[in-house]
């Protein structure tokens, strides 16, 4: 019973992205395709093909396609005859991983770190899980396809022909009109393209000086003061809590209208910018001091855990926005270049002769070729139209074939040789039979022990695609374009320390699930045998 639940969870799957393009819904994660769908023209077709499928006026074909491959996979999991065996050598190698520790604990970090990504916008997203308007209407913003205006919520003007801005309507619970209940994500900032309002602290006064955040020592540097509606009044220069230097002042429409000299706490000079008078000026209602953490904002300013980047994003959701790209592009990227490797190794090593010889001088010249050169100047000529994760993850895997495919071909001219393989050429199998049947079921070693190095390459490829701009449009999470924004600005630590630290362990688990695997693939022991 155990082994037909991951053949109906991918059933599940498939009809629950399948409803969810119909409807209108957006499951995490299993509407993936689809999205990628429509942020790619090339990835869907006019509705005319087939007007049943079609949502938006397109028909998103390749989320289709990856619906119809979940079912059928899993149908075929579900209905296949007899129970699924794997070598005796493969079992044990399953056992001998499992008393390694290292490599036990960091598979477990790493497939808790693919639920966290598969949970998608419920953790991380500006769009509210649940709104309930002032008149007790419902709604599900982040999980809807299509965007609710602000007029849905009761806001007028150009806020009530955009889309609603959540985090605002979220801090109007209470307020006369607002809203009876949101609730936001973790995180409440998308992953990309999201530019956050500057972190804002309000600071104390005790007797005449102005205090810092801590309410105990003097505070130093630039505080503001603001209007009722939130743009900058005054901007005060203070030194151990009293003015000091110069003040400036801002009217609503941006222009400079007032600066004064103080020191030692006493106005010394005073000049005029503006249409309106000094006392006019000053006499205009404000808040009291707060110190604004201008982008790029450090760590715990704000809601931002890791503090933002120079765009203004939220950098926790930039790395929750990159570990999913990484997951997704793992996900296609793999079976692709594993079902090229596999097909074109077994039948190098099988047949052997002409075809072998071939095949090997065609890889020997594609393997000269430097991998990241050619994708860059093949995504340098790509339109932007058709640059995304899909066509970066086709160059990629055009190329990255050639490894697997020389190490299936060993393994398979080894496996060529035993004698189960003569038996039964000799009982009449045909050669698709003992490839599938008898060889295939005994290379499973072999693309265990590569799948985690394969993973870490794809990492490792992104990464450096980004960080030298040729990889995703800036609408995808990035790890190496923050590691690039960091670098830029190494005054911001934060920045580069946060990609560096995210891609570190991302790297180091799957090294150490790699090399555990190897370990227990390769026993150099004789008592591993046992």
């Amino acid at each position: 019973m155990k082994e037909k639940i991951p053949a109906c969870l991918l059933i599940l799957a498939a009809v629950l992205g399948s409803l969810g393009e119909l409807h209108g819904w957006l499951i995490p994660t299993i509407s993936w395709p689809f999205t990628a769908a429509r942020e790619m023209h090339w990835l869907s077709c006019p509705a005319e093909f087939c007007p049943a499928l079609a949502a938006d006026g397109r028909v998103q074909w390749f989320g289709w396609l990856t619906m119809l491959l979940l079912a059928f996979v899993g149908g075929f999991l579900l209905f296949r005859r007899g129970k699924f065996h794997l070598p005796p050598q493969t079992r044990r190698a399953l056992t001998r991983f499992r008393s390694n520790k290292l490599g036990v604990f960091s598979l477990g970090m790493l497939m808790a770190l693919l639920a966290l990504a598969a949970a998608d916008q419920t953790l991380v997203g500006k769009r509210a899980l649940i709104a309930v308007t002032s008149q007790g209407d419902w709604y599900f913003p982040a999980f809807r396809r299509h965007i609710l205006p602000g007029s849905v919520f009761g806001l007028s003007g150009n806020a009530g022909l955009a889309e609603t801005d959540y985090r605002q309507l979220h801090a109007n619970l209470g307020k006369p009109g607002g809203p009876q209940f949101v609730l936001m994500p973790p995180i409440p900032y998308d992953s990309a393209g999201d530019t956050s309002s500057f972190p804002m602290e309000p600071l104390p006064a005790k007797d005449g000086r102005l205090l810092a955040a801590d309410a105990a020592t003097p505070y130093d540097g630039l505080a503001c003061r603001l209007y009722p509606n939130g743009d900058v009044h005054l901007r005060i220069r203070y030194r151990n809590g009293v003015p000091d230097g110069m003040t400036q002042g801002w009217a609503p429409d941006r222009r400079e209208v007032y600066s004064a000299t103080w020191e030692h706490g006493k106005l010394i000079r005073e000049s005029y910018r503006g249409t309106d008078s000094i006392p006019h000026f000053l006499q205009q209602s404000s808040t009291k001091h707060f110190l604004i953490h201008y982008h790029p904002a450090p760590p715990l300013s704000g809601n931002h855990l890791l503090g933002t980047d120079s765009r203004g994003q939220d950098i926790a959701a930039v790395l929750f926005g990159g570990l999913q790209v990484n997951v997704k592009a793992a996900i296609f990227y793999l079976p692709m270049v594993y079902g090229i490797g596999l097909c074109v190794g077994m039948l190098m090593g099988y047949w052997g002769g002409l075809f072998d010889i071939v095949t090997q001088r065609i890889i020997e010249i594609l393997s000269q070729l430097p991998f990241l050169f050619v994708i860059m100047a093949i995504t340098d000529m790509v339109p932007q139209s058709m640059r995304g994760l899909p066509t970066t993850l086709l160059l990629m895997g055009l190329l990255g074939w050639m490894p697997v495919t020389y190490l299936i071909r060993t393994g398979t001219m080894r496996e060529k040789a035993r004698d189960y393989v003569s038996a039964a050429r000799a009982m009449g199998a045909n050669t698709l039979h003992i490839v599938l049947r008898h060889i295939l079921p005994n290379l499973t070693g072999i693309v265990i022990t590569l799948i985690p190095f394969s993973f870490a390459f794809v990492v490792l490829s992104l990464t450096s695609l980004d960080y030298l701009g040729f990889g995703l449009p800036d609408t995808c999470a990035s790890w190496g374009r923050l590691l690039n924004d960091g670098l830029a600005r190494l005054s911001c630590p934060w920045i580069a320390s946060s990609a560096v630290g995210a891609l570190v362990v991302m790297l180091l688990l799957i090294t150490f699930i790699g090399e555990s695997v190897r370990e227990a693939t390769t026993p150099r022991r004789p008592d591993h045998y046992e």
